[in-house]
Formats: C-alpha cells, sequence, structure tokens
C-alpha cells in the first residue's frame, strides 16, 4: 500500500503507520523522525532544521522533499510506504505529486484521521520519547509509562519530553495545522484520494483503511 496519513499532531499517524506496517510490509515514512535523527546526529541538514523545528514551525520545503526524493527510492519502498506527516502543506502535496509523478508511482489514498483537539492535548503533554536517536520509542506518562520512571524499557537511554511537547508548543503546532495542513483534506479529495476516518482508536482507523482497500 502506498499511503499519506493526514491528522493533526497526536492525531495517532506515527501509532497506525507501525501497525500498517505489520499488514503488508510497507515502509513507515516520517520526515519528523528523519529531521530529530539529523539533529541529533549534528548534521547541516539537522542544523539548519533545529532552529524551525524549536519554535515548532515547519521545516522549508526544499529540505524537506530532497530527503523525500532519495528516500522514496529507497529499495525498502518498493513494498509500499506510508507517509506519515507528510505533506503539511499544499506547495508540498504539489510538489510531492510532481515528484511520484516522475518516478512513476501512484497513490492509494490519501488518509484523514481526525482526532478532537482537548484529546491531542493530553496525549501530546503526556507523551515521552527515549532520548536515543536510534530507538525514539515512545510512552505516555497515563497511559503507557515505562516499567521504570524517566528509563527508556528498550535501551535503557534518558526518557524526556521534548521541546515541542510543552503545552506552549503543542498549542502552537496546532495553530500552525489547521492554518497550513487541514487544507490538504480538501487537495486531496478534490484528488479522489481522500478517505475521512473520525475514530481515536487505532484499530478502527486500521479497520476503516483495510475496508477501503479490500484487505
Amino acid at each position: 500500500m502506498k499511503l499519506i496519513l493526514l491528522g493533526a499532531p497526536g492525531a495517532g499517524k506515527g501509532t497506525v503507520a507501525k501497525m500498517l506496517t505489520k499488514i503488508d510490509g510497507a515502509v513507515q515514512i516520517s520526515t519528523g523522525d528523519i529531521l530529530r535523527g539529523a539533529v541529533q546526529a549534528g548534521t547541516e541538514l539537522g542544523k539548519e532544521a533545529e532552529a524551525y523545528m524549536k519554535r515548532g514551525d515547519l521545516v522549508p520545503d526544499e529540505l524537506i522533499m530532497g530527503i523525500m526524493e532519495k528516500r522514496l527510492q529507497a529499495p525498502d519502498c518498493e513494498k509500499g510506504f506510508l507517509l506519515d506527516g507528510f505533506p503539511r502543506t499544499i506547495a508540498q502535496a504539489d510538489a510531492l505529486k510532481a515528484l511520484l509523478a516522475r518516478l512513476g508511482i501512484e497513490l492509494d489514498m490519501a488518509v484523514n484521521i481526525d482526532v478532537p483537539r482537548e484529546v491531542i492535548l493530553d496525549r501530546l503533554t503526556t507523551r515521552r520519547t527515549c532520548a536515543n536517536p536510534k530507538c525514539q520509542a515512545i510512552y505516555n506518562v497515563k497511559s503507557s509509562p515505562p516499567k521504570q520512571e524517566g528509563v527508556c524499557d528498550k535501551c535503557g537511554s534518558p526518557v524526556v519530553q521534548r521541546e515541542d511537547e510543552t503545552e506552549a508548543a503543542i498549542s502552537h503546532r496546532l495553530q500552525t495545522y489547521s492554518e497550513k495542513t487541514a487544507p490538504l483534506i480538501g487537495f486531496y479529495e478534490k484528488e479522489g484520494l481522500l478517505l475521512n476516518v473520525s475514530a481515536t482508536s487505532s484499530d478502527a482507523v486500521i479497520a476503516a483503511i483495510q475496508a477501503k482497500l479490500g484487505l
């Protein structure tokens, strides 16, 4: 399957993507994870992107499109891919459409995961992430805390609250989403590719996607 996962920060795109990879071997592609890895590694791209990310702003398109072009041509994308959190603007959607046409890749659909704002705020302010860039395991202090407080179950690294997941940063991210990313719902509806799923359960989202694709 070749899908775009849309939805506000905290809507559950990453969780849904991880579950979908187990269905048919499609690979999850998260520009957020790629960029955070570059920041941790101190690469040129990482340094350039870090200032934008700390403010909760969008990283410039030319940086993102360069990453995506290389990533979509990697061998592991042959079985399919799940774009998690990309594109984020109409300009990126247009650039992605042109890129996919050039690479001869056809999308199956764009799935919009529609979750109420209060649920998102609660999810993100209680979320914690492993500080190890090679692990990046995600926990929630309410629903799925690490066994030992502040320590990753998987690799033993510190578990931290990301700078972009404080309440102030989340409010800014949601505002940025509503101004720049929400219009993508209309974009993909016009393309005939949109599946809208109003659900707070990842299982319900997966079931809707499988039903639409006939899996």
